[in-house]
């Protein structure tokens, strides 16, 4: 592994993503990287359609007003995107990060994580463990796995399943 400028980190808001979280920030720290982290999610919300991107003052809808989160963020499974980024940021700050970026992509994750690694120049990825143990892992593929297939940069895989 050589120098590293940007460390880039995906998560939803699961333990065990935020526990890659934390061990990306630490490692952006001790190398005074920028710490760029990210989350997926597949639309937003625009005025008549629940299909492509909007701004919330264009959704007039009460539909759309109710799944439009905090700063615009689409509904992300139980949480707002805006909150899952917002406690990763924090976790990463008191990880020791000083430089952090917070941004959601559209897209499923690996694709979203391998696309944003190229668009802020990431010199490494940072993601957990999960589903590389597991039978459908193996068998239908894993972030951590498709993640290592398709970027072509650093990979830094973190043990995050007790």
């Amino acid at each position: 592994m050589g120098s590293y400028q940007t460390v880039l980190v995906g998560t939803d808001g699961s333990d065990s993503s935020m526990k890659a979280v934390e061990q990306a920030a630490a490692f952006a720290a001790q190398h005074g990287a920028k710490l760029v982290i990210a989350t997926a999610h597949f639309h937003e919300v625009e005025k008549g359609s629940w299909a492509r991107p909007a701004a919330p003052e264009k959704a007039s809808d009460r539909r759309a007003e109710d799944a439009l989160g905090r700063e615009g963020y689409r509904v992300h499974g139980d949480a707002h995107v805006y909150e899952i980024l917002h406690e990763a940021g924090q976790l990463a700050r008191g990880a020791g990060a000083i430089d952090i970026e917070e941004r959601s992509v559209i897209g499923a994750p690996v694709e979203a994580l391998v696309r944003l690694s190229t668009e802020v120049e990431a010199e490494l990825i940072v993601v957990g463990d999960v589903g590389l143990d597991s039978t459908a892992g193996r068998l239908l593929g894993s972030v951590p796995a498709d993640v290592a297939r398709k970027a072509k940069i650093d990979i830094l895989i973190v043990h995050t399943v007790d």
